[in-house]
Parts: C-alpha cells; sequence; structure tokens
C-alpha cells in the first residue's frame, strides 16, 4: 500500500479485502490499493486471514464492520457459495464464489473467473475459441471456471485431464448441459491428444511443487498454452511450449481481468489495467 493511501483512510474509506488461509503471498493488496490510489478513491484493501472453522462468523461480520465486500480465495471459494444466499447463476453453477459485494446490508456473491478468462483469451492472447479444441487439464474451482468460459464462448470439442473421476464429474456435466462434446482423461493419457488450446489450472509446476504435468499434447506453433500459475513467471510447461514454437501465457494476466472485474463490481467505474499490472509485477519482483 502506498503511503498516499494510508494518509487518505479515515471514518469514510470504503474497505475491502481478501478471505483467505494463507493469504500473505496473494497480489490482492498491491494490485487493488494501487487501482484505488490511480483512480483516485477512498478505498483500501486488505488481507483477510480466516481460519476454515471461522470463516461463516468472518463473512457474518463483513456488513456490521462496514466491508463494501471481499474477494474470496483458497480454501473457502465452494463454502462461501453455500453460506452466501444471493449469488448469481455462475456461482450457482460453479459452486465458487470469489467476489462479494454488500448491497443493502446484504452479501451479494459473485464469481469473475469465467469472464475474466474470457476477457484474458479475446484481449491478451488474441484467441476466439468458437469451432476450436481445447485441454483443461484439472477439475477443481479454476478448471471449471475456464470450462464454463470456453462452452459458452463455442467451443467445439473439449477434454478434460484428471486424475479423479468423481470430483471430474460436476465439470463434465456443466460441460455436456450447454451441448459441447466432452471427454475425460488422466494426465498421464495426454501425449496423443491434440488441441488448439491447454489450459493448466492444476497447482502443478508452481513455485512450491516439485512435481511436472506428466505428459503434455502435440505442441507447435498453432497452438496456445496457458498456465494459471502466476508464480514462478515462467513454469515448465510454459517453457515446453515454447521450445515447440507455441505461444505460452502465464496466469498472471488472468489474474488482472478477474481483479478487474472485482473492482467494477464494487466501485462502478472501469479497472485501471495498466496500473493493476505495473504493482502485480513490482510485488512479483520483490519476492
Amino acid at each position: 500500500m502506498s503511503a498516499s493511501a494510508e494518509v487518505r483512510i479515515g471514518g469514510g474509506t470504503h474497505v475491502v479485502g481478501i478471505i483467505g488461509w494463507p493469504v500473505s503471498q496473494s497480489l490482492s493488496p498491491a494490485i487493488h490499493n494501487a487501482a484505488f490510489a490511480a483512480a483516485g478513491l477512498d478505498w483500501v484493501y486488505l488481507p483477510l486471514p480466516v481460519e476454515p472453522e471461522w470463516l461463516q462468523p468472518a463473512l457474518i461480520g463483513i456488513v456490521p464492520l462496514g466491508f463494501a465486500g471481499a474477494n474470496v480465495t483458497m480454501p473457502h471459494k465452494t463454502e462461501a457459495a453455500e453460506l452466501i444466499q444471493r449469488h448469481s447463476d455462475d456461482v450457482t453453477l460453479l459452486r465458487a464464489v470469489n467476489t462479494i459485494a454488500v448491497r443493502g446490508g446484504e452479501l451479494e456473491g459473485h464469481n469473475t473467473d469465467v469472464a475474466g478468462f474470457d476477457r484474458f483469451l479475446r484481449r491478451d492472447a488474441g484467441f476466439d475459441p468458437a469451432g476450436r479444441s481445447a485441454l483443461v487439464y484439472g477439475a477443481g474451482g479454476a478448471a471449471r471456471a475456464c470450462a464454463l468460459a470456453l462452452a459458452r464462448a463455442g467451443i467445439a470439442r473439449l477434454t478434460v485431464a484428471a486424475r479423479n473421476e468423481a470430483r471430474a464429474a460436476p465439470l463434465v456435466k456443466m460441460v455436456e448441459a450447454l451441448e459441447v462434446p466432452v471427454t475425460l482423461v488422466r494426465p498421464s493419457d495426454t501425449g496423443e491428444l491434440a488441441a488448439d488450446l491447454v489450459v493448466n489450472a492444476t497447482p502443478v509446476g508452481g513455485r512450491d511443487a516439485e512435481q511436472v504435468l506428466p505428459s503434455v499434447p502435440h505442441l507447435g506453433p498453432d497452438v496456445l498454452v496457458i498456465d494459471l500459475l502466476y508464480d514462478p513467471p515462467s513454469t515448465d510447461l510454459q517453457r515446453r511450449a515454447r521450445e515447440a514454437g507455441a505461444t505460452a501465457f502465464g496466469g498472471l494476466g488472468h489474474l488482472l481481468e478477474q481483479a478487474a472485474l472485482s473492482f467494477e463490481l464494487w466501485t462502478g467505474q472501469p479497472a485501471p489495467l495498466e496500473v493493476m499490472s505495473a504493482a502485480a509485477l513490482a510485488a512479483l519482483a520483490d519476492r
């Protein structure tokens, strides 16, 4: 948080934050406080570490404490969706909340991951999913959001690589309901596949993870690869993709797009994406 933002904090300051456990490594405070300062808004964004057993009272306390809203991150997204009564259609489909807005003294649950991924695909990567094929690694909340965005955008064929068939079932059912052909495979069985878009929506390949994806599909100049991980900035999957001539992106762009949508939900103003991006890159460089 900048010194100027600290000076502005007072009785009229709008307060938001990120609820998770842990939240010490989150880029969101840096991103949003920079955005509020750039927009000249009397807002502040705080890290809110909440242990799992305290989520319900934490959510109850948001309104009387005067919060304007909050982001929700792991491991609370699913339970937050169960606890918040008013929520968007995407929350119903994904069973996950990542953004809360306080309206009329009540909590509204939203999920900006779906629209954020679609924005990222089109604006940053220049990729139109309509009529294309995609392979998504993972079956958790991030994978479900990506799959829903792709299905709505007209993807012609989706393959999901997941170790646990039961865990992947809600994702498969959701995509099939949108009349998109979907195939479930094990991550180790992707080596013979081909897809226009490859998305890693798992923690595999992160800074603290020793594993790498056990197999990847055929990669080449016509393939777009997106690893939703943003720390480290370059992952094993991205390196393999670039070596094969494919275009590869990390997950920072998606993080920024979904954060921008949260900013817009809270403030009603366009988000200053360039400022948010610079703040995120500076925070990553300090690690």
